[in-house]
Formats: structure tokens, sequence, C-alpha cells
């Protein structure tokens, strides 16, 4: 059960500047315990990170403590450092990894990409890591979109680029990796066989602003590869 207090317009409306009359208080109750959460348009006064909680050569999660007028908050803040991913292209196929994700316990389907190295810029992460997961070489690349998973306990800023230059210059499939048409892809997205919100999100980017923007006559699924082409394309996806 959740109950939402907020305060009136008209107070909101007086009292524009986030001040803790205009915060929104949501109480969340779970059996016999009740808890308190404070959400403000507030700029906290200080903000001290006080000390790592835990570390590993993948992450540091440590403890942040803000301080508003008239309240606390204390954040677990999960530090997995910078990552890159490119959407290859190859006239209307798009290029994805497979990979086994733990917790939906299945194969997922992904865009390549991963963690940005020390004296790595996202660009040479993306072009990296595309060629250590299939294979490819992607030139060229162009700038999609950058985006935060989290806001709040989560750094991990995201930069997401596309390519339509690849070596090798043709469509092959390997045990990681598959071709597939954009329009499959969409329809894995909304069919929920697609779950990866960086995937997701450069497949949607792409779609409206790159592909939208395109001739039809600049695309054909049975010139690039015969074999991969739409008559093939449902046992291609049933071996994924």
């Amino acid at each position: 059960m959740i109950n939402i207090v907020i305060t009136s317009i008209s107070e909101y409306i007086s009292n524009p500047v986030g001040q803790v009359s205009c915060d929104k208080r949501i109480h969340m109750k779970k059996g016999y315990k009740q808890q308190k959460m404070i959400e403000t348009t507030q700029h906290p006064t200080t903000v001290t990170t006080q000390e790592t909680v835990y570390q590993d050569h993948l992450r540091r999660i440590y403890r942040t403590v803000a301080e508003f007028k008239g309240f606390t908050k204390q954040y677990l803040v999960s530090d997995t450092g910078e990552r890159a991913a490119v959407l290859v292209t190859y006239g209307s196929y798009i290029l994805l990894v497979r990979q086994y994700r733990l917790l939906i316990n299945d194969i997922s389907l992904e865009i390549p990409g991963g963690k940005v190295d020390d004296g790595e810029t996202p660009e040479k992460t993306a072009i990296r890591e595309c060629h250590e997961e299939t294979g490819v070489e992607c030139r060229n690349l162009i700038h999609l979109l950058n985006y935060y998973p989290g806001l709040d306990v989560t750094y991990n800023p995201t930069y997401i680029f596309y390519s339509n230059e690849t070596v090798p210059t043709s469509i092959t499939r390997t045990e990681r990796s598959v071709w597939l048409p954009l329009e499959v892809c969409l329809d894995l997205v909304f069919s929920g066989k697609i779950q990866d919100a960086m995937t997701i999100i450069a497949l949607l980017t792409y779609f409206i602003r790159v592909h939208g923007e395109r001739k039809p006559n600049e695309e054909s699924t049975s010139e690039i590869n015969p074999v991969c082409a739409r008559a093939g394309i449902h046992a291609e996806l049933k071996s994924i």
C-alpha cells in the first residue's frame, strides 16, 4: 500500500522554489513496518561522500549523505564507471550480441558495448568492444545519444554511437553474434524478447533519428543476404 501526500497546487504556485512545503512524501508500508522517503525539488546545502562500502574490479559502492533544509538523505551509490556501445548497421540489418544474463536467466540480445577503460575515449571503447564481442570492426562512429541509467544510486554514464561502415563488409553469424533486420529487432523489443535497456534505447533512438530519415529505396533486406532475408528470418530467430 502506498500513500502519497502532495501539497496543494495553490501552495506550490505560491512557493515554487521547492521548500519543504512543496515536498512529496511517500509512505511505503510493508507489513507492520513503515518507511518514509522524501522527494524534493530542493538543492542540498552539502553533499559528503563518507566511505566506500564495497569495491571490486567492476564497481565501487560508496555512502553519500546530502543535507537539505529540514532533512537529510543518505545514498548508497553503485559506481560502475562509464560505458559505451555501438549500434552497427549493414543496410537494414542490426548487429546484436548473444549473452547469458543472470537476472533473466536467459540469453539476451544486445548491441556491443562495455566499460570505458582508463585512458580510453567512449568511441574507442565502442570500437574495441564490438571487435572483441563480434569480430566486426566498425569505423567512423556517429554519436547517437548519452544518458544516465539512474540519477540517484547508480553512476554509469552511457554513450551510444552508430556505424554503417564495417570490416568485414558482409553479414556472417557467429556463436555470439547475429544480424537481424531493424523491423525484427523492434518487434523483439515490443514483444519483450529484447529486455536490455541500453539496446532498447539505442534501437528506438536510431529508428526515430536516423532510420526514419532514409528514403525507401535506400534499404533492401533481400539484396544484403538472400539467406538471411525475410523468408529465412523465422528460422534464424528460432536458433537465437
